[in-house]
């Protein structure tokens, strides 16, 4: 049977996820960086396509999860997984007291951290409509046993390409006709679909699941359909 991530683990105290002090460390770190004085590392926590493709040097990897946030297709995607025509759907964060959400994080040290950031803000800031925080990674590994701070990318309400909710089949529907500069919407939904089935066995994460179970039911009508518009 699943286990529930939140039984499995203690859920920090409701002192925040990332008080403001801690966004200036980020830019401190960023700041840092650029000039080559940064000596600790700098984690970025990925729940996208940055599971399996994060394209930037980092030192290390860790599969964990951050408290407090629910993973949603709650943001469109006109440039990686979609156009402007037929915008694609791409997860995004919402906050959640009871919630909790699977990803990886990044070691980045030295000069990977400008360089990691330049890129990442030009990916997720300006392309994707992201913002960035602070949250506590917590590793699955039981190596670490403190949580690591770290930075994450996730798009609210007020950016211009939120879309919002929508039902799993609806979700589905949009992703099936939507492709973009990375790919297609599909891949994007069926492989963090695979991460979590392969790399976080143990969790259900609802949501996800039941956009792939909608967007697979779908596909052989789709085909049919255009079967028959073939024969015509």
């Amino acid at each position: 049977m699943k286990q529930d991530p939140l039984q499995m683990h203690p859920r920090p105290s409701s002192g925040g996820e990332h008080p403001s002090g801690r966004q200036k460390e980020v830019k401190d770190a960023a700041a840092e960086a650029e000039a080559g004085s940064s000596k600790s590392p700098l984690w970025v926590f990925g729940y996208g396509s940055l599971v399996w493709r994060p394209d930037f040097e980092f030192t290390s990897r860790k599969v964990g999860f951050i408290h407090g946030y629910t993973r949603r297709f709650w943001q469109g995607d006109t440039f990686h997984r979609g156009s402007e025509k037929m915008p694609g759907r791409v997860v995004t964060l919402q906050e959640d007291y009871e919630g909790c959400t699977w990803g990886v994080a990044y070691e980045l040290r030295g000069d990977q951290i400008a360089a990691s950031l330049k890129y990442l803000n030009m990916r997720e800031a300006v392309l994707g409509g992201y913002d960035t925080k602070l949250v506590k990674f917590h590793p699955q590994d039981k190596e670490t046993s403190e949580p690591i701070l770290a930075l994450v990318y996730t798009a609210t309400p007020q950016n211009p390409s939120y879309l919002g909710p929508a039902s799993e089949e609806d979700i589905a529907a949009q992703i099936i006709v939507s492709s973009g500069r990375s790919g297609h919407n599909i891949e994007y939904l069926l492989r963090l679909a695979d991460f979590m089935r392969y790399c976080c066995p143990q969790v259900e994460d609802e949501h996800l699941f039941a956009i792939e179970e909608a967007l697979i039911s779908i596909l052989p009508c789709l085909y049919h359909a255009e079967e028959s518009l073939a024969e015509e």
